[in-house]
């Protein structure tokens, strides 16, 4: 935890080193891997990296900087923090072309935070990637572009990554945003997956094997969080 004020430079050198880590692991991943990417077109790698970065660095960022910018305004102490393990799981997992994606968080400290409080605290990272969502999709009904395009293809990921990112923070499994909302309220819980789960259904598309992957990563990631399970 985070017992004193970190240093602006500080802070801001772990959030780009973990966002610059998820670019990396992102287009590893969508090029198959360490084999996959050796084998393909260096234009298609090169036109890649900017439609990942796009999509990474609003959906990762701004979800946790959200976060601590809505902490400080309850009062608590609140800054971004890497894990020199999870750039490492990120990076490795990303090299077999699939993505364990923990490259640190935003860590909160405060003396007297209410349920409702931690419960808005952590909704305001998946709302975040809602209206990163919202904001892509109106693009893509006001620009229209063609369907394989470049930039069909960047506002495709974007809310991808954005809807994918809220889905993942809202499962129920501490130390998940989701375990603190569902504390705080049940009813906004409720609302919130139901609508994350209709734009998933909607405009994504994501495989129900993505989403049972992301269910057994989120429950070892929660048993490695409380000590249940140790290396």
């Amino acid at each position: 935890m985070i017992r004193e004020h970190i240093p602006f430079r500080r802070e801001l050198k772990e959030i780009i080193i973990a966002d610059l880590v998820l670019i990396a692991a992102f287009t590893l991943t969508l090029s198959g891997g360490i084999f996959g990417i050796t084998r393909s077109p260096l234009n298609d790698v090169l036109l890649l990296i900017p439609m990942v970065a796009l999509g990474v660095t609003l959906s990762f960022v701004l979800h946790e900087l959200m976060h601590k910018y809505v902490a400080q305004h309850y009062g608590a102490i609140a800054g971004f923090r890497t894990s020199t393990t999870g750039l490492l799981v990120t990076l490795v997992t990303s090299l077999f072309g699939f993505l364990i994606g923990i490259p640190g968080a935003t860590m909160i400290y405060a003396h007297h935070f209410t349920r409702r409080e931690n419960g808005i605290v952590s909704l305001a990272g998946p709302l975040t990637n809602f209206a990163v969502f919202a904001v892509f999709l109106a693009i893509t009904f006001i620009a229209n572009p063609s369907p394989n395009s470049y930039l069909s293809q960047t506002i495709g990921f974007v809310t991808f990554i954005s809807i994918l990112l809220a889905f993942f923070n809202m499962l129920p499994i501490y130390p998940l945003d989701g375990s603190k909302v569902l504390h705080w309220s049940p009813p906004i819980y409720i609302v919130t997956m139901g609508i994350i789960f209709v734009l998933m259904f909607l405009f994504t598309a994501i495989p129900l094997s993505e989403i049972a992957i992301m269910l057994i990563f989120a429950l070892f990631f929660s048993l490695l969080y409380r000590g249940t399970l140790s290396f």
